[in-house]
This record gives C-alpha cells, sequence and structure tokens, in this order.
C-alpha cells in the first residue's frame, strides 16, 4: 500500500465548518477523525488517544501510579518517592495527547468523555505536584491546571444540568473557583493569564445560570398568578412548591 494519503484528502475535502467525524474501526470500535487542511487526525475514543499501551497499561500515568504503589510497598510509605525528568516528560507527553481530544469531545458535547480526560490530566498534576522535585519541570504543566479544573467543572455541570439538577451543578462551578482561587501560586505569565481567565468564566456561567433561574421564576410567578384567578388552587399550590424550589437553590 503506497504512504501517499492524497486519495484519503480528496475522499473528505476540507470544510472550515465540518472537520470532525466518527468513523467505525475494524474491530467496530468507534474512531474520532478530524480534516485539517493539509490532512487528518485520528483519535481513539477510549484509552490513549494514540491507541497504544505503554509497558502494557492502558495510560502511562497508571505506570507511574504502579510504581508508586510498588515504592510503598517496600519502604511502607511513600515519603522519599520522586518522578524523574524522563517520567515526567512521559506523562506531560500523554497529557498533550489527553488535552488534544478532551478539547475536541469539550467542543461536540461529549461531556462525559471531556470529564474522564480532564480527570486524567489532573491525576498527572496531582502527581506532579507531590512527587516532582524540578521546580521546571513542575512549573511548564501546573501552570495548566487552573485552565484542566474549568473544563472539567463545565462538564461535569453540563452533565447534570442535563439532569435538572441544576443546584448541583452550581455547586461544582463554584467549588471549581474556589480551588483554583486557593490553589498555590505559580511564577508563570501563563497560570496568571489561565487563572484569571477560569475564575472569570466560571464565574460567568453562574451568572448565566442565575439568570436562567429567574426567567423560570418569573414564569412559574405569571402561571401562580393565572391558576388563582382561575381558582385552580391545586395547581397554585403546585407552582408555589416549584418557586420555593428555585428559590432554594439560589441561595
Amino acid at each position: 500500500m503506497g504512504k501517499d494519503i492524497a486519495h484519503l484528502m480528496r475522499e473528505w475535502e476540507y470544510d472550515p465548518d465540518n472537520t470532525v467525524r466518527f468513523i467505525e474501526g475494524d474491530d467496530g470500535r468507534q474512531i474520532l477523525q478530524v480534516r485539517l487542511p493539509l490532512g487528518i487526525e485520528q483519535y481513539e475514543m477510549d484509552g490513549r488517544p494514540d491507541g497504544t499501551v505503554p509497558f502494557g497499561r492502558e495510560t502511562f500515568l497508571e505506570e507511574v501510579e504502579a510504581k508508586i504503589e510498588k515504592f510503598t510497598e517496600e519502604h511502607g510509605e511513600d515519603d522519599g518517592f520522586t518522578i524523574d525528568h524522563e517520567d515526567f516528560v512521559m506523562m506531560q507527553n500523554e497529557g498533550m495527547l489527553f488535552y488534544y481530544r478532551y478539547l475536541l469531545l469539550f467542543q461536540i458535547g461529549d461531556y462525559e468523555r471531556t470529564c474522564r480526560d480532564t480527570g486524567h490530566n489532573l491525576r498527572i498534576c496531582h502527581l506532579v505536584e507531590k512527587y516532582c522535585t524540578d521546580k521546571e519541570d513542575r512549573v511548564s504543566l501546573l501552570q495548566y491546571k487552573p485552565y484542566i479544573i474549568r473544563i472539567n467543572a463545565l462538564s461535569r455541570s453540563m452533565l447534570l444540568l442535563g439532569k435538572n439538577e441544576k443546584r448541583r451543578a452550581l455547586d461544582i462551578i463554584k467549588n471549581a473557583i474556589e480551588e483554583i482561587e486557593s490553589g498555590p501560586m505559580i511564577s508563570s505569565i501563563v497560570y496568571k493569564f489561565e487563572r484569571d481567565r477560569s475564575v472569570e468564566q466560571l464565574r460567568g456561567t453562574l451568572k448565566q445560570l442565575d439568570e436562567s433561574g429567574g426567567e423560570e421564576a418569573d414564569r412559574l410567578e405569571a402561571q401562580l398568578e393565572e391558576a388563582v384567578a382561575n381558582e385552580d388552587y391545586e395547581r397554585a399550590a403546585r407552582l408555589r412548591d416549584k418557586i420555593l424550589s428555585l428559590k432554594n437553590e439560589r441561595h
């Protein structure tokens, strides 16, 4: 088989408004493809985005976690374990693959997988914070943590909103803001930008949710007035309960 992929690109011409598609792999698995101006990217939907299994594990992160577990068993504690630069680079590179995928997943509304992939990268952040002693390595990764927290929180809240669990969704956004604001400061322009932008956007999301709640309350108030005017007191009682529930969610 020739290595020229021009025929594949001709079959799927570049359209900036239609760059993502799903195909079925040889074994029936779902695969995500992205059409770029000069080529095609392909992502596995589960496991590592590139489909590799480092050291026979689903991710390299799991390999590092296994090393920590083994060290703890041998020493009775994890104190003294460190992540060397080689393992750090391997985790950082894996985190970039997951970032590329969860950015696409978030854009197409696959919030469950976005939660999974951002969760993976937050686990990497946790290990780097706890076990990586090289300052340059720590900064190069952790400066992006506010962004990861934001996308993770937005995805989790979107899943809850889909289940009409607005109050829990609001709590997740509030907790994410608190986590970002209370996190350790990092001497990096990128960190300051990601921190400020993430907090601002999360607060904007809170405001939008509160305003949507206000619109819902106004609609129910109008229905309540109509029910009372029609002497439909049973319906009026139900509407009062809904209005009270909405107000409790906002406070």
